[in-house]
């Protein structure tokens, strides 16, 4: 299926890519319990580079929402889910520090609420928006080394893309029933496509 972007380029109608940049075939249908919800700031939802689409294909249960500023009504319907306890994706920093608030109990079914945005964007969102801030907060313990920087250096150590910091969350919250390997496969080709794409003397092709 075919569909246009606003700059008139062809692009792939179910993952919304250029079809030069398309990642349907990488997609690996993931078993999981958890609900995932992603804030997409709206320039990443414009880079090549971007994991969020192949993240959405793999998850069945994966909502992405794009926009930078959320009306406050609008956004606390977003994060609300009956019957799940949400939480949002995100470390306990100075700038903005975590709630104390309860953990939730073993058996509650998770709303995991993932900001995808730059480092210094997504603290913006965080602090624009109160509702959020309030969110109870899962974060990651030491993630492993990100495959990402091939093709999207980081300022800290521990940066890693949307993709693989929702992957470990879910490894967190389901424990061994989540298998994350395909996934993370899939993603590796991925990196590697676009490292492909950006060597001197690769094709330039209009997307």
């Amino acid at each position: 299926m075919n569909s246009s972007s606003s700059l008139g380029r062809a692009v792939c109608g179910r993952c919304l890519r250029p079809h030069r940049t398309c990642v349907c075939a990488l997609a690996r249908p993931t078993a999981h319990r958890t609900e995932v919800l992603v804030l997409q700031h709206p320039q990443e939802q414009r880079q090549a580079k971007n994991s969020v689409a192949l993240l959405r294909l793999s998850l069945a249960h994966c909502n992405v929402v794009v926009g930078e500023r959320f009306e406050p009504r609008s956004l606390q319907t977003l994060l609300e889910r009956p019957g799940r306890d949400t939480r949002l994706l995100y470390p306990d920093v100075p700038a903005a520090p975590a709630p104390a608030l309860p953990g939730a109990t073993s058996d509650t079914p998770v709303r995991l609420v993932v900001i995808d945005a730059t480092w210094r964007k997504s603290l913006r969102m965080l602090l624009e928006h109160p509702a959020l801030a309030a969110l109870p907060r899962l974060a990651l313990d030491a993630p492993p080394p990100t495959r990402y920087r091939a093709i999207r250096p980081a300022r800290r150590a521990d940066q890693v893309s949307t993709l693989e910091a929702t992957v470990q969350a879910l490894a967190m919250l389901e424990g061994p029933a989540f298998d994350a390997a395909p996934l993370l496969d899939a993603f590796g080709r991925f990196v590697a496509g676009v490292a492909d794409r950006q060597r001197p003397g690769a094709s330039a092709r209009p997307e």
